[in-house]
């Protein structure tokens, strides 16, 4: 086996720890303000009492249906299996420390030398393999070759139970701290562990990245039964919020006939209701859909959520007009949402009137104070300088759009196009400049534009808020997310 297949096999093993680093990047990832605040709620106490900076932990919902979520670096990501399999809130809770556990000990930053401790090893059996094969025994030095490889991956492997097994018993201590139940944590590992039997396969327990179920099962139950908190129940309002968002991921990501059958006209309550209304809306049946979701926000007028729902309903079936009120009802109940903000601002531009335009360019440019990475709400904005036929504004906002969604050369042409036309010193030239010069390629590419020095860039301009500029990527320290 080559060197390169053979660092190949430990990188594998690093990806098995959460089902890849793509995971963060390069899977469907979705964006929903109602899951992304349900999430909010229960992880921002959490990290708060791990020691973790909360405003700078950015958690991901993943479009995956496996009841599993990863942690590394400054993010957190959490499959949509997770909160549509786990039957109480307690369980995503206990789910979100374990994942806490990870980031607070460090542990993605750690896996680089672990895999570094794990490669030596491997080398010193290829130089042992190479000088058995040069003496004339080629089968030893293959023997050689593969002892090596199996006592690199066994120690990596070794290093990554520990750290399951010191994240398992840190979420103990955040809940507890929290004065909330771990019983959810126990839960989630009988029906890890039921799984494991059923399937039936024979597993050795030395060739995993984490424990076995019921060896986790059995290290927490003691720790676990003796809390103070065991017996805290998750209220009746967080069951029923958590089966809304249930129904909702239901009747987005399921074929519209199962969500039917699985929440039928027989079932009157809310979270089958948000469900129906979702498959009819999925079906262009938008007068059943739109009947669902009214009564939901006749029976609950606060709830920013339906409004977000019914407007969007409308907005997607070409009736834009009547789409702003139920958008412009859920921005007031929810003020500081960016991605409300941006659906008001659609169904404004989409109105075709110019005074609602303005007001469209007024709502993507709150809800990219609120998020100034959103690289659809620079879009948006985008559109709606364009259709106000201010070009250099439009230009600089799709070169915000272009920076933010990772394709720095177009970033740096449209910035260069809009910096050409804007005066000198503005906060918009100085917008320009910055992402002109993060954006420069080191060594060559096009000459900065006249009065732009390098060695002086410019601050950075709202809405970014003085902060450093870069685009929203992981940590280089996100090198091997700690799986669930």
């Amino acid at each position: 086996m080559s060197l390169r297949k053979t660092l190949l096999s430990i990188a594998a093993a690093t990806v098995a720890l959460s089902g890849s680093l793509a995971q963060a990047q390069g899977l469907r990832t979705l964006r929903d303000a109602e899951i992304e605040i349900f999430l909010d709620d229960y992880a921002r106490p959490i990290f708060r009492v791990a020691g973790l900076p909360e405003d700078s932990i950015q958690i991901i919902v993943v479009n995956d249906g496996s009841f599993n979520a990863f942690a590394g670096g400054r993010y957190m990501g959490v499959n949509t299996g997770l909160l549509t399999i786990a039957e109480t809130p307690n369980q995503i809770e206990a789910v979100i420390a374990h994942e806490a556990g990870h980031l607070a000990g460090g542990h993605s930053a750690r896996t680089g030398d672990a895999i570094a401790a794990a490669t030596r090893p491997m080398l010193l059996s290829l130089i042992l393999a190479g000088a058995a094969i040069a003496a004339g025994a080629p089968d030893a030095g293959i023997g050689i070759l593969g002892l090596g490889q199996t006592i690199g991956q066994a120690n990596f492997l070794s290093y990554s139970r520990g750290q399951e097994s010191t994240a398992d018993q840190a979420s103990i201590t955040y809940l507890d701290k929290l004065g909330h139940s771990s019983k959810g944590a126990l839960e989630i590992w009988r029906k890890m562990r039921n799984s494991q039997i059923i399937r039936g396969t024979r597993i050795n327990p030395y060739y995993q990245s984490h424990p076995m179920a019921n060896e986790r099962l059995t290290a927490l139950q003691q720790r676990t039964l003796s809390s103070p908190y065991y017996d805290s129940e998750d209220s009746p309002e967080e069951i029923e919020r958590l089966h809304y968002i249930q129904a909702k991921i239901y009747g987005f990501l399921h074929d519209p006939n199962v969500t039917l059958r699985t929440y039928p006209l027989t079932d009157q309550s809310g979270p089958a209701q948000y469900a129906r209304a979702v498959a009819y809306y999925r079906t262009a049946q938008i007068d059943k859909g739109l009947s669902e979701i009214r009564k939901l926000t006749a029976a609950q007028p606060d709830n920013a959520y339906f409004h977000e729902l019914e407007g969007q309903m409308l907005f997607e079936f070409g009736r834009a007009n009547e789409a702003i009120g139920p958008h412009r009802r859920a921005t007031k109940l929810l003020t500081d949402n960016a991605l409300l903000r941006i659906n008001l601002g659609r169904a404004l531009l989409a109105s075709g009137e110019y005074g609602e335009r303005e007001e469209a360019v007024q709502e993507f440019k709150r809800a990219l104070l609120l998020e100034s990475d959103n690289s659809f709400g620079w879009f948006e904005l985008a559109r709606a300088y364009g259709a106000m036929d201010n070009e250099t504004l439009a230009q600089l906002a799709t070169a915000e759009s272009r920076y933010y969604a990772g394709a720095e050369p177009d970033a740096n042409q449209f910035a260069r196009r809009a910096i050409s036309k804007l005066r000198r010193g503005t906060p918009e030239w100085r917008q320009a400049a910055d992402i002109i010069l993060a954006t420069q390629p080191e060594g060559g590419g096009l000459p900065l534009p006249g009065g732009i020095e390098e060695e002086e860039a410019p601050a950075p301009s709202e809405p970014n808020g003085g902060e450093k500029r870069g685009p929203d990527v992981p940590d280089p320290a996100f090198v091997g997310p700690q799986g669930f």
